[in-house]
């Protein structure tokens, strides 16, 4: 099993404030494969973002991260159980849950390790869930910065897992009986500048390029030129999602 990667303790508070939330019509769809809704589990929960979304839902949720600051900051819900556990190996009995979730999560994940896990916790008639999102979109001025950031600045300072991002998961291993997925799905918000800036610093890349430059922090330039394209007040933002369910083998 490969080395777990915790990306989000140091700016876990700025993660938690930042990062955008998922439609409503994204869990519904999730939800309409499920046989019953007693348990759950999410894996990677980072601040509990997800957690919160899936405990109205479900009877008991149990949400698990490797980083104990991400879960010190996570939301509280008085049925959901937060613990301390890699994705790939917990303490869960076998054929417990309901729905296994991972909301951005996986790809850092060790992925045969984690489809074992899942296999081995999922009831016969589970279902498991995974998905993330791609680069937001302002509007084509702003896109063409962000994306020249995002390429050319900080390209380098991603780990080798982004790549699964940007090939929308398609080249996850995801050993489940998958479903057709026959919806698409997207973030759209409305954030301020401040919002946005935010956002890019809670990116691992970042943290990455701030560490190996001597503090110096390549988002304070990016908004630089973004500000005078900016027009006064929020902006729409969206986020393509893509999404993955399955069923255990049996």
């Amino acid at each position: 099993m490969k080395k777990a990667l915790d990306r989000f303790s140091q700016q876990s508070k700025t993660y938690k404030t930042y990062r955008p939330t998922y439609p409503e019509e994204l869990f519904k769809y999730i939800y309409s494969f499920c046989k019953a809704r007693n348990t759950c589990w999410d894996c990677g929960t980072g601040n509990g973002q997800v957690a919160a979304i899936l405990s109205r839902s479900f009877d008991r949720v149990f949400a698990t991260d490797i980083s104990q600051e991400q879960i010190h900051n996570a939301i509280p819900k008085p049925n959901i159980y937060y613990s301390v556990q890699r994705a790939e190996k917990t303490t869960f009995p076998k054929h417990y849950f309901d729905l296994i979730t991972a909301a951005q999560a996986v790809h850092w994940f060790d992925l045969p390790s984690f489809n074992m896990e899942v296999n081995r916790l999922l009831k016969p008639n589970g279902v498991v869930a995974i998905w993330g999102y791609g680069l937001l979109k302002v509007n084509p001025e702003i896109d063409l910065i962000i994306n020249h950031f995002y390429q050319d600045i900080i390209g380098k300072y991603w780990d080798k897992e982004r790549r699964h991002t940007d090939q929308s998961y398609s080249s996850i291993p995801f050993n489940f009986n998958e479903v057709e997925i026959k919806k698409t799905f997207k973030i759209e918000t409305q954030w301020t500048i401040d919002q946005i800036e935010g956002y890019f610093n809670s990116w691992s890349s970042v943290q990455n390029y701030i560490a190996k430059n001597k503090g110096n922090n390549p988002v304070e330039k990016l908004i630089s030129t973004i500000a005078p394209k900016w027009n006064a007040g929020p902006q729409h933002i969206t986020f393509p999602i893509f999404l993955r369910i399955g069923t255990p083998f049996r």
